[in-house]
Formats: C-alpha cells, structure tokens, sequence
C-alpha cells in the first residue's frame, strides 16, 4: 500500500528523487570530523528560532507602550512563556557559535576555493541575514540596550555622505526611533527577513549538493569512482551522517539545554542587565555595546576615529569575506597541506577576531582603541596580503584519496 502511494505521490512530486539526491544516494567524503557537526547543528538552531519566535509573537505587541511588558507578560503570565523566550534568546547566541565554528571549518579546509564559490557566498550572504535578523529582533524587547544599541547602530548610516541624514531617517520611520521603528523591525524580523533566511539556506544546500561537500583533506572524491559511478571515498549522507548527526545533536542540546536553565542571560552577555529596565529615551546607559556576536565589527567602528572611515572600515571587514575565494591563491584547499604561512595567519586572523570581540564588549580606554587598531590592521591584512603568502609558501602534497 505504502508503495503504491509512493508511486502516486512521484508521478505528481518528485519526493522519491529528492531523498535520494539529498539524502539517501547523494555521498559525502567518509572522512568528516567533528568540525561537520556544525552545519545540520546551524540548522536546528534556525527551526528552534522559528518555532518560538512562532509562539512568541502570539503573546507579544509591537508598540512602544505595550512592547517591554509584553516581554514581561510572556516571561511571568503565559504558561511556559518564560522558556519559550528563554530558547529563543538563547537560540540567538547559540545561532552565532555554531556560524561562527561552520564558517571556521571553511577556512581551515579551504571550503570556498574552486567549485565552491557559490557554496561560500550563500554562506555568507546567510550570515549577513542573520546579522540583520538578530539586529531587528533586538530592539524588540523595547530594554534601554534595545533601543541605545539601535540609535548607536542606525544613526551611523548618519556619516554617508549626501544621503546619510535622510537615510537614517528612513529606516527609523521617524526622526527618532519610536513606535513606528519597532513596528517595521518586527514585520521584518518576523516576516520578510526568516523568508529571505530559508530562501538562501537551500539554494546554500542545493549549490552543496551540486558541486559535493568538501573534506579535511581537500581532495574530490568525484574524481575516483566505481564501475557503478559511486565515489570509492564516498558513503550514502543517509544513514551514515544522519545517525553521526545526531550524536553531535544531543551533546548539543545538552548544553543548549543547561544554559537555557542555569544561565540563560550568561553573566549580561546574552540578555543584558539594562534590557531589563524599559526603554527611557531620556536616560542613556553608563555603556552602550551590541550583543557579543556583533561586537567584532563594533570595536573595528570605534578603532578608527574618523566616523565615515569607521563605518566603511566595519562594511569591509563583512565585505571582504565574499571575496575571499578570489583572493587565495593556494593549490591546495586543506590546511593540513598548506604552508606555515597560511596556518599563522589563520591563527593570527582568529585570535585578532576573538580579541576585537573582548574589546567591543568593554568600554574604550586609549590603551583598548590601539589594541583594537593592532587587531584591524591584522584582520584586514590575513584577507589583503593571502594573494601573496598562499602562492609563494611551500605545500605538502596532497594525496589521491581520502586518509580517513
């Protein structure tokens, strides 16, 4: 019977093709490492995000007088309101860990060198979304870091020259941010922007599957097949990284789970103190900063003191990543067979990144800001000067097959 209805379902809707493209007959190098956890973990972080932001916005009101205590309405009044928001404040960081760790394993492996520039640029153009999405969605709460964070962040398009004031003014709705700015970032964090989201995660998917997943080894296994035209390093992505999956999900959700129960505002990194106080336009906070995933960028815009050339300075370090298949010019994809140069500037690209990350959180001191100088100046150059250090370094030959 099952089969017969099957039959009826694959000659109006190609569901028996689509498993086996994606899932059943579409092989993966067998050699992944813990590092490919990170890509089915990004995508059950986004379904957590949808579903709760789902039931969020049942109980929540997007106006400026009703909005902060709505927010206390869902955590004190609706009945398991206080974890649904929890999961889904705390969902927003974990979003960005994992992001951050899945855009990581593309540079150690040289992900978005050749066939995978699509890969890549989805990839990022994903991440930018989720920047928008998470900036939207944190001014819905309507705290006093709510709404200084978003008058910091929208009146730097304030600098660009000729249009910046009118700009600023329209993407606020208003000559300040008030009722009607919180009203158009929830139709976007909760409508336009989750679409655009979805859209881009199967096309990044789809390009994936076109060209086949890369491995730590950086070698193509579609170039050693069977007699069948099955690749000899490669395995069925079902069952075999299906049943992996869900190995790195649990660990996953056991953490996931511990935070949202133990620490969920994180010590004011997640949810910070003053987002507990309602947003009072006369009453600005002690230290205005963006959420830990934003403040990379945010200490490059504070380490240049022009304000023009801090927000071009904060849009290049974005900017730059798209390039970045254009810009490596190693015959090799996989760190493990590059040169010394390209693993010392990757680490120094890392720890330049975490450390603008500490900065962006903490209030500036000139000792701080020429720290935070050191760091652009070193971010921009591993991108800048990887023309020059990825051709003339020396590498390991990579072999034919996949090690393991």
């Amino acid at each position: 019977m099952m089969s017969k209805f099957m039959e009826w379902v694959d000659a109006r809707f190609p569901a028996t093709k689509m498993w086996e493209d994606h899932l059943s007959k579409y092989y993966a190098p067998k050699n992944f490492n813990f590092f490919y956890f990170f890509g089915s973990l990004a995508l059950l972080v986004l379904v957590n995000q949808i579903v709760t932001g789902v039931w969020l916005t049942m109980s929540y009101n997007p106006s400026a007088e009703e909005a902060f205590a709505s927010v206390e309405y869902i955590m004190r009044d609706v009945e398991y309101g206080w974890i649904l928001r929890y999961l889904h404040s705390t969902g927003a960081s974990a979003f960005f860990v994992v992001v951050y760790l899945h855009m990581f394993r593309g540079l150690l492996y040289g992900s978005y060198q050749k066939p995978r520039e699509l890969v890549w640029i989805f990839g990022m153009l994903i991440y930018l979304m989720l920047m928008a999405e998470a900036f939207m969605g944190y001014l819905l709460p309507w705290g006093q870091m709510s709404y200084w964070g978003a008058q910091v962040i929208i009146s730097l398009f304030g600098a660009i020259p000729v249009i910046g004031a009118d700009l600023t003014q329209w993407i606020r709705g208003d000559y300040l941010i008030s009722g009607i700015t919180l009203n158009r970032f929830f139709a976007l964090h909760v409508v336009a922007l989750p679409i655009v989201i979805l859209g881009l995660v199967v096309l990044h998917i789809l390009a994936l599957h076109e060209v086949g997943s890369n491995n730590p080894d950086g070698v193509e296994i579609k170039k050693k097949k069977d007699a069948n035209g099955i690749p000899l390093d490669g395995i069925p992505f079902h069952p075999y990284y299906t049943v992996k999956d869900i190995v790195g999900v649990v660990v996953f959700l056991f953490i996931f789970c511990f935070v949202v129960f133990f620490f969920p505002e994180m010590g004011g990194y997640f949810l910070e103190k003053p987002n507990f106080e309602v947003a009072n336009p006369f009453k600005t906070p002690a230290h205005i900063a963006p959420v830990w995933y934003f403040t990379p960028f945010y200490a490059i815009l504070r380490a240049i003191p022009d304000k023009l050339m801090g927000v071009i300075a904060m849009g290049a370090a974005i900017a730059i990543l798209f390039v970045l298949p254009w810009l490596d010019r190693s015959p090799v994809k996989s760190m493990r067979y590059k040169g010394w140069l390209s693993k010392i500037w990757l680490l120094v690209f890392c720890v330049s990144f975490v450390i603008l990350g500490v900065l962006g959180v903490l209030a500036p001191t000139p000792g701080r800001t020429l720290l935070a100088q050191v760091c652009t100046f070193l971010y921009f150059a591993y991108f800048i000067l990887m023309p020059f250090y990825t051709r003339m370094e020396k590498t390991k030959p990579v072999p034919e097959r996949v090690t393991g």
